[in-house]
């Protein structure tokens, strides 16, 4: 389990702030670079863990030219050294890194940390800030017992520019951290350290509507409902996150309208869209570039791609797994600046459809809290979805998550949204026998199936129950602390 911490502390990161730590022991100079969306706590955690070691800092600023970088480097240059001798205004980043090199001296015996903070800001304004920066590395600060930190919201940017780039950089980073939203558990571990005692059906609502962002999640104020909070922050023109969709794509994307373009597109459909589709819907033109910006966008945590079961690559399927974007194009967009509008809405129809699909996507992201749940965490296990459609011999159907299990059974999920406790219905069960029947006469597979039922608020136990291999209630999603997302 994770720790807890005080306002001022950590809230979990303790697998990065463990390897982060680990850096200043060692006998080498490290090259770490961080990567994660805007507003996850990358130069937050930056800070903290390595707070006594920072001897240079600089952030890059958005949309300025070489020169106003540059000036932004003498600012930083003078807040880290008051007392140096006086240097003249780099001409270039060439010159700028030199006389960082001449502040900095000679090797400390105790490691220190150089700062880079949004670095592809930094270089935006220059096609000379990397080479420079290449040849830093190369050339001096490997060899100066340093942790020199990279950092930047632009995962995109990072990686082809920094990990996988083909000059003097590649292969020498050190280590890297692809920092993730909050969990369920992270998140009510924050809630807990800012004294708000909530009941974990609000803090599921929240997570579905904002998820476990630590700069969304900091608006959240004691005395109010999840519902309440809700409306606060997103809408009327006072809401403190108002605009707030146009400047996350656009600070992590260049061309961001044609990754929106492939956002709105995919908040279309619950199940998710084949590349063909978003294609279509997205009505962008087809080629490299729409590989480039589902890469991009997948990298960056807001979109999951899953080849159905035993599906051909071809027909892998794109899924909108940011539960703000989801939210914003569903509510937020039309709405924003009617005020008291979620207190008004929070119990229609909409509101309930896309529950159920939110609750779907928190289910997928927390699929390490349900293996352990079911006792599976140490059995391999695939994890996709399914579709058949109806022909002549078979109905069609779709189930949205199959654990396929390296111990000779299938854990079929079903997932219930519902306020209060689920009551299957005779329709309910119809449904889960046709996606059994459906799904073992396709595949003719021929381990045991098992029909599990995840609900938000659990199970009333009726007549109909009987169908129901294993359920688990919303607390298993709490149980588990990482996503099951891989890092880069």
């Amino acid at each position: 389990m994770a720790k807890y911490y005080n306002d001022t502390n950590l809230i979990g990161r303790e697998f990065e702030s463990k390897k982060m730590q680990e850096f200043l022991a060692t006998k080498e100079s490290e090259l770490l670079a961080v990567i994660g969306r805007r507003r996850v706590g990358k130069t937050f955690l930056i800070k903290k863990i390595y707070e006594n070691e920072i001897i240079f800092h600089i952030t890059g600023i958005q949309d300025v030219s070489k020169k106003l970088q540059l000036q932004n480097f003498v600012e930083a240059r003078n807040e880290f050294f008051p007392e140096s001798q006086p240097f003249a205004v780099p001409v270039n980043w060439l010159s700028a890194f030199s006389q960082l090199k001449q502040l900095l001296g000679k090797p400390k015996k105790r490691k220190k940390v150089l700062f880079f903070d949004e670095l592809p800001w930094l270089a935006s304004g220059s096609t000379e800030f990397l080479k420079a920066f290449d040849h830093f590395w190369n050339s001096w600060a490997v060899d100066q017992n340093l942790v020199v930190v990279i950092c930047g919201s632009s995962a995109s940017w990072m990686i082809t520019n920094i990990i996988n780039h083909k000059g003097g950089l590649h292969n020498r980073v050190t280590q890297r951290i692809n920092l993730q939203p909050f969990t369920l558990q992270e998140t009510e571990q924050y809630l807990v350290s800012k004294s708000i005692s909530m009941p974990r059906q609000n803090i599921i609502q929240l997570y579905m509507a904002m998820g476990g962002i630590p700069y969304y999640l900091k608006e959240i104020q004691r005395g109010e409902t999840a519902i309440q909070t809700i409306n606060n922050i997103f809408f009327g023109k006072s809401s403190p996150l108002f605009g707030e969709f146009d400047n996350l794509y656009k600070a992590l994307f260049s061309n961001h309208e044609k990754h929106i373009a492939v956002i709105r597109a995919l908040a279309t459909k619950w199940s998710g869209l084949t590349r063909t589709e978003i294609i279509e819907k997205s009505k962008l033109n087809t080629g490299g570039a729409i590989s480039t910006i589902l890469e991009e966008l997948e990298v960056s945590n807001f979109i999951q791609s899953y080849t159905p079961y035993r599906k051909k690559q071809r027909e892998t399927l794109y899924r909108l797994t940011d539960e703000y974007s989801l939210f914003y194009l569903h509510f937020i967009e039309s709405n924003k600046n009617i005020t008291d509008f979620w207190l008004k809405k929070f119990n229609t129809p909409a509101v309930k459809s896309w529950g159920g699909y939110a609750f779907e996507t928190l289910c997928m992201k927390h699929i390490n809290g349900i293996k352990q749940a079911l006792g599976i965490s140490g059995i391999l296990t695939t994890e996709s979805s399914f579709y058949k459609r109806k022909d002549e011999k078979t109905e069609g159907c779709q189930i949205d998550m199959l654990i396929d299990r390296a111990d000779n059974a299938i854990n079929i999920c079903e997932m219930k949204y519902y306020d209060g406790l689920y009551s299957l219905s005779n329709e309910d069960i119809q449904n889960l026998q046709k996606k059994r029947n459906v799904f073992q006469q396709s595949t003719q597979t021929t381990k045991q199936l098992f029909i599990t039922l995840i609900t938000a608020q659990g199970l009333d136990l009726n007549n109909n129950s009987y169908l129901i291999d294993r359920h688990l209630d919303a607390n298993t999603l709490f149980l588990y602390e990482k996503f099951n997302l891989n890092s880069f």
